[in-house]
């Protein structure tokens, strides 16, 4: 059955807010996810004898919030992106409400036996009061200075991908996707760690030992989140370029910029 003009375009408008609402959902579920995991774990990926990556288990999903926000970016223009990255602050500003809600509401939790050791349960398990105030505060030393990061490191983002656009005149597409990515990965790496583990003191690192030490331990730890981020944006090229050409075509997009311009 052939369509008519009107119902081509219901059809193809449908489609774009479903893609939209799917990007921004993937988006703000990782990024709601990243911050609650967190610090919650140190993970040591091996990668020769001598040497392997530090990443706390939180910047897992990362890259792929920076993908969404490019897919975005090339597809529903800077208005919709920036936007979608103004709702992703509010969704951290959620995350510390109900985390602060939950921990002052009664009763009051028994973390402790008198003796000060951690009341365990019949398994030999914390209790579900200490595994959340764990989360609680972890996620509180953290999440502050993730928001500053990720505003940073994801406005950088929009800017760098559309002045790179408008620099090549809409070409290199893998240009603009890997040169945003990356230097604004760089920039979140150095935030989140040096206010996060440094400041916050999140892994309470002594900062009155010998200095060398500590300043060793960030800097694996920003290397090596960076790395992984650098890593993970040179792979998603192709599956940028891919999935750009698809959506164009499923979108029923003509030229790139249909539908901010």
């Amino acid at each position: 059955m052939l369509l008519t003009g009107d119902e081509t375009l219901k059809k193809y408008q449908w489609r774009r807010e479903i893609v939209f609402l799917v990007l921004s959902g993937v988006f703000l579920g990782s990024l709601a996810m990243l911050n609650i995991l967190g610090i919650t774990r140190i993970i040591d990926i091996p990668i020769t004898g001598n040497f392997a990556l530090k990443l706390t288990v939180g910047v897992l999903p990362y890259p792929i919030t920076f993908l969404c926000t490019d897919f975005i970016s090339e597809i529903y223009g800077r208005k919709r992106a920036n936007a979608v990255v103004w709702v992703g602050l509010i969704i951290n500003f959620w995350v510390l409400f109900i985390l602060w809600l939950g921990g002052v509401l009664p009763p009051e939790p028994h973390l402790y036996d008198e003796a000060g050791k951690i009341i365990l349960t019949s398994n030999g398990n914390p209790n579900g009061d200490y595994v959340f105030y764990t989360i609680r505060m972890l996620t509180f030393a953290t999440t502050m200075a993730s928001m500053m990061a990720y505003l940073a490191a994801q406005f950088c983002d929009v800017r760098i991908f559309h002045f790179l656009k408008e620099l090549t005149k809409g070409k290199h597409l893998w240009l603009r996707n890997n040169g945003s990515t990356l230097i604004s990965q760089l920039i979140d790496s150095f935030c989140v760690i040096v206010i996060s583990q440094y400041f916050a003191d999140a892994f309470r690192l002594q900062i009155d030992q010998n200095q060398g030490k500590v300043f060793d331990t960030l800097f694996t730890l920003i290397m090596s989140g960076y790395l992984f981020k650098v890593v993970a944006a040179l792979l998603d090229t192709i599956p940028f370029y891919l999935g750009t050409n698809f959506l164009n075509k499923y979108l029923g997009i003509d030229k790139p910029d249909d539908l901010h311009h």
